[in-house]
């Protein structure tokens, strides 16, 4: 009924001002039938599940109503089932399937970077099929992000592909960064630069995390890698050290685009740990950052500079304002 801020701080809920939402005129000449469409991909499934009830108990109200006034046959009110079948499948389709245009991210400040910690290829068994590291840069960049990580399955094939094209100056187009989504915990969470910065924190076959490895990599805070929650799922295992002294992640994702993803977060409230159980917390924001600015050179050859500065910078752990990690 009221508007609502498209981009909110995730703690507070309070609009960020340094990111907006724009659109083009194409996608307001369909502005209606976007809208709609665009709903249908952000409902939880017990929404869809709502939603799809809603409609079936109309149409049979309607064509109660309907027979009441005329004469009609089991065949026709047979054809009229299938037709709304029919309807609701291609509109679900074209939801989830139809090219038409989105809404781009758009920062106000170029030395403020936006970055997506979670994407998959094809070479990731969940990946669109088809999808390459070329399809995620061209999506990110519709989308307004000037940097992203692939972190696909068990893989660094696609993100490895990714780095290999990268443009050589930032702002050239996004910049494809790497790492992993990996089992930790009975969960599942994103490695940034696990295959580079970070070697040997996975298991052999890169499915898990080798906790060993990990707590001997976060001995020291330069060397700790950083590991974000997805989904998310039951943080109680992951926002504290389990009874091995296996560190916390230090991020969370705070929604999954799936149907099962997006109704984590209400679900979540009804199993929220305690105060003491959450520490230490994690807010994933937009930064205002020196690095990553138009026209400055980005390594991307050993994934340091924009790559290790976003993962410090970008993800700052209890703090208002995130500073600069020396290393």
């Amino acid at each position: 009924m009221f508007a609502v801020d498209p981009i909110r701080d995730a703690g507070s809920l309070a609009g960020v001002g340094e990111a907006r939402l724009d659109v083009s005129p194409a996608y307001m000449s369909i502005a209606p039938i976007s809208s709609i469409l665009d709903t249908l991909t952000l409902l939880t499934v017990g929404q869809h599940i709502a939603l799809l009830l809603w409609v079936i108990g109309v149409f049979v109200v309607w064509r109660v109503a309907r027979a009441r006034g005329r004469r009609t046959t089991l065949a026709k009110e047979g054809f009229a089932v299938i037709a709304l079948l029919l309807a609701i499948f291609l509109t679900y389709a074209a939801g989830a399937m139809a090219a038409r245009p989105m809404a781009q991210l758009a920062v106000s400040d170029e030395s403020v970077i936006a970055i997506d910690f979670h994407a998959h290829t094809k070479y990731s068994h969940d990946g669109r099929a088809g999808w390459t590291d070329d399809d995620v840069r061209r999506w990110q960049r519709g989308a307004g992000f000037n940097a992203a990580y692939i972190t696909d399955h068990r893989t660094f094939e696609g993100a490895e592909r990714g780095i290999a094209s990268n443009p050589g100056v930032a702002g050239e187009g996004t910049i494809l960064l790497q790492g992993v989504e990996a089992g930790y915990n009975g969960e599942h969470v994103n490695v940034l630069s696990a295959g580079r910065r970070y070697k040997g924190v996975l298991t052999a076959d890169l499915r898990d995390i080798d906790e060993q490895s990990l707590m001997l990599a976060a001995m020291f805070p330069a060397t700790t890698p950083l590991l974000i929650e997805t989904i998310p799922g039951n943080l109680s295992k992951v926002l504290v050290p389990n009874p091995r002294g296996v560190p916390p992640v230090q991020a969370i994702e705070i929604v999954d685009g799936s149907p099962r993803g997006l109704s984590r977060p209400t679900r979540s409230r009804a199993h929220r740990p305690s105060r003491r159980q959450s520490q230490p917390r994690a807010r994933l924001r937009l930064r205002q950052s020196r690095v990553g600015t138009r026209g400055a050179r980005v390594d991307t050859d050993a994934n340091s500079g924009l790559a290790r500065d976003a993962d410090r910078f970008v993800v700052a752990p209890n703090r208002r304002r995130a500073a600069r990690d020396p290393t």
